[in-house]
Formats: structure tokens, sequence, C-alpha cells
């Protein structure tokens, strides 16, 4: 079984929830690695993920679920399900793209750490947050009714213009 496939199984239940003994336990080790990260302004980390999880003080199995996390972040995403202990990662990001994925995971234990304002100003952060949460956000269109203007603006009903060809239960 592949690192990937030990973390997976691990943190998540076959039905597709969560571990929380599992999570208990990586949360707290996740978040010194961002403090790590952040508060030497590091946008870039390399070794083999042996090396990088002993540094951490964290098992492969817990790496991987790291990478698993900041992968949708990284300039080159990694292939996380062919790594061992021994493959070499050069893993490297944007601190903005960063941020923003952590809002999207609703990761508050991480894009909330202090460290974030040595990094960009209180302002640049509101906006970053305000723009990840907009960007999920679905605007629904308000529905063309047969008697309004056509939107082409040909001044004629929608009915009698571009909507004159429509089945009526598309409309």
């Amino acid at each position: 079984m592949t690192l990937y496939e030990t973390w997976y199984r691990t943190a998540y239940t076959p039905q597709g929830g969560i571990n929380p003994q599992v999570w208990n336990d990586y949360m707290p080790k996740e978040q010194k690695i961002y403090e790590y990260l952040l508060g030497n302004k590091l946008n870039s980390l390399s070794g083999t993920i042996k090396e990088l999880a002993e540094k951490f003080d964290m098992t492969p199995v817990y790496f991987i679920g790291f990478m698993d996390g900041i992968n949708d972040a990284l300039d080159k995403k990694a292939d996380l399900k062919e790594m061992d202990e021994d493959s070499e990662i050069s893993l490297s990001f944007d601190f903005e793209a960063l941020y923003k994925k952590m809002v999207e995971y609703k990761a508050d234990h991480l894009y909330g750490l202090p460290m974030w304002r040595d990094i960009f100003t209180q302002e640049q952060l509101d906006i970053f947050y305000k723009e990840q949460k907009r960007s999920k956000t679905v605007v629904k269109q308000k529905k063309i009714g047969r008697n309004d203007p056509c939107p082409c603006g040909s001044g004629k009903k929608y009915k009698k213009c571009c909507g004159a060809n429509v089945k009526e239960s598309a409309v």
C-alpha cells in the first residue's frame, strides 16, 4: 500500500467521514509546518518525504497528508499516489494562492495564523478572503419572461424576437 493510500485509509472512514483521532493528532503538526514556512517566508520546500517528515516531527504518511492539503496551491502538482519515503520532492507555491486555498478549505487554524501579517497587510488578507469567498458564490441570472423586452436590444418582446423559436418549457 502506498503512503497516499495509507493516509487516505487512516484519515478518512469508508463512508467518507473523517477519523477525528487522526485529525486531532495531525492538525497541530500540519500547523507547525505552516508556521515554519510563513515565519521564515519560505515559498518552497525540498528533500525526500522521509527527510521532511523527520524535520517536522511526523510520519511520512502524515507528511503525504500535508502534501495532499497543499497540492492544489503548488506551482506544479505532485503525483502523490506514486510517492514513497525516498521520493525527492520540490514544493513551490505562491503565498496568495496558498492563503486562498486555506480559506476555501475552511482551515481557519491555518489562514488565521498571525505570521500571514508578516507577509501581507491585513487589508490584503481581507481582500484575498473576500475574493475567495466570492469565487464560490453562485449568482443565478434572472429568468427572461415571455413579455419582457428582448435582451438583444431590438425593442421587441422576447417572445416575438429571440424567444420566438424557443420551446415554452425551455424558457
